[in-house]
């Protein structure tokens, strides 16, 4: 079985990966770290054009070069992780391209994984109880089973609300 594990350092992914190490001890798994340059960035964000230079102004490869290495850093702490977890992994990066669910989608093609699994939520700026916009276009688009797993803290959120709406649903 080959597994692909979506991760950005987050207590989310960090979840996911322990949970992948749980249900599946022994799986070959791929550590997938998805990064982008500043230009894309600053592009996607809408900060071109606000005094940070412009298109054809652009080229500093250097900071690109140190983004990569982070990439591939993270991506390394969490093979470690995964190792330590039961999983034979190995690290990958990859540069966003498009939207992020569908590099991953594109990733676990290539790879030919058996199984997506990420966290709920990743680093993004919008924290909510409700999945996150990546796992949520990943579970709508892929063509392979995809196992979504919340933080630590989430999952407790959340049996708070179960546990809420069996009270009201026992009174009604």
């Amino acid at each position: 079985m080959v597994v692909l594990i979506c991760y950005d350092g987050s207590g989310d992914a960090q979840a996911a990966i322990d949970r992948a190490g749980e249900l599946m001890p022994g799986s070959d798994a791929i550590v997938l770290v998805i990064w982008e340059t500043i230009l894309e960035a600053m592009t996607r964000n809408g900060s071109l054009g606000m005094g940070f230079g412009t298109l054809g102004a652009y080229d500093d490869a250097d900071a690109d070069a140190a983004i990569e290495k982070g990439a591939l850093d993270t991506a390394t702490d969490g093979a470690h992780r995964a190792t330590a977890a039961g999983l034979n992994a190995q690290p990958r990066t990859c540069r966003r391209n498009d939207e992020i669910a569908a590099v991953i989608l594109r990733v676990a093609a290539e790879v030919d994984a058996d199984l997506i699994i990420l966290g709920t939520r990743g680093l993004g700026a919008v924290k909510s109880l409700m999945l996150g916009s990546v796992s949520h276009a990943v579970l709508h688009h892929a063509d392979r089973a995809v196992l979504v797993v919340p933080s630590a803290g989430l999952a407790e959120q959340r049996q708070g609300w179960v546990a809420h709406t069996r009270l009201t649903a026992g009174s009604a």
